[in-house]
């Protein structure tokens, strides 16, 4: 069976790197599928789930990882992920991320309207919803 090499990056490190059976990318344009063979391209990823299924060889397991904003090189036989924000599902605690997510919460009612900082807390809180609507699996799981 042909394979897809994957390096999948986030800024602090290397998520994964192997061969996979194929997996699917969530762009700004939609889910793109990458199967072994397909043709270039150089998509910008949007906010959601990046699904990995391994080759059968090894398992034929899938892993899903959570991304916001990144970039995604694609050629014939591989797959090179730079994401901007990346966790995998199974690495989610969605007690840390509701904690992070009312720290940030907190600093932005303390900062002025206007004030340039809001927009990292906004992005922060942006971040913790997304991953906490992942890990608990309803979209009721966010509050702001």
């Amino acid at each position: 069976m042909a394979q897809l090499n994957c390096q999948f990056v986030r800024p602090d490190r290397l998520l994964y790197e192997g061969p996979v059976a194929n997996l699917v990318l969530v762009t700004y344009a939609g889910e793109l599928g990458v199967w072994p063979g397909h043709a270039p391209e150089i998509v910008a990823l949007g906010d959601g789930v990046v699904r990995i299924r391994q080759r059968p060889e090894d398992g034929g397991a899938e892993f899903d990882v959570v991304v916001s904003g990144g970039y995604a090189e694609i050629d014939n036989d591989g797959v090179i992920i730079l994401a901007d924000h990346a966790r995998r599902v199974d690495d989610i605690d969605p007690e840390t991320v509701r904690r992070t997510r009312d720290e940030a919460i907190d600093e932005l009612d303390k900062i002025a309207e206007g004030d340039y900082r809001s927009a990292y807390f906004e992005k922060k809180i942006k971040w913790c919803n997304l991953l906490l609507r992942q890990a608990l699996g309803s979209a009721s799981a966010t509050s702001r």
